[in-house]
């Protein structure tokens, strides 16, 4: 099994689906990427549910950078899916294709919220 991210013209995730294993393919079909995006009339990217922060869960090989959201932009120079920006003033690191705040989350066993406004971390 496998799944696919469906994205609309901004490159933006709208559906994401459990659909068959990419090597899968029936006659006829030469990529489910291709089938699906034919199919709906859209781009079609395949994802995966093990890959977080560009990290694979299981030790396997990263795939696309996050398993793709609904929200989740598609980079096609990064061949990764990017997760929504939770802040204007956090910036995205290329290498794991996460956000980062300006300061990083104290480490003190403490819950804390970003705050934007003040540009720190705030104990709840």
């Amino acid at each position: 099994m496998a799944h696919y991210a469906f994205l609309d013209s901004n490159l933006i995730v709208t559906r994401v689906i459990v659909g068959p294993d990419e090597d899968d393919l029936p006659e006829g079909v030469t990529s489910w990427e291709d089938h699906y995006g034919q199919m709906y009339e859209c781009q079609v990217r395949r994802t995966s549910y093990n890959t977080h922060a560009s990290q694979h869960a299981l030790g396997g090989t990263p795939f696309r950078g996050n398993y793709a959201g609904i929200g989740y932009t598609y980079d096609p120079d990064l061949d990764a899916f990017i997760p929504p920006q939770p802040f204007p003033s956090w910036t995205l690191n290329t290498s794991t294709v996460e956000w980062e705040p300006p300061t990083p989350e104290p480490d003190d066993g403490e819950l804390y919220l970003w705050e934007e406004t003040s540009q720190e971390w705030v104990a709840i």
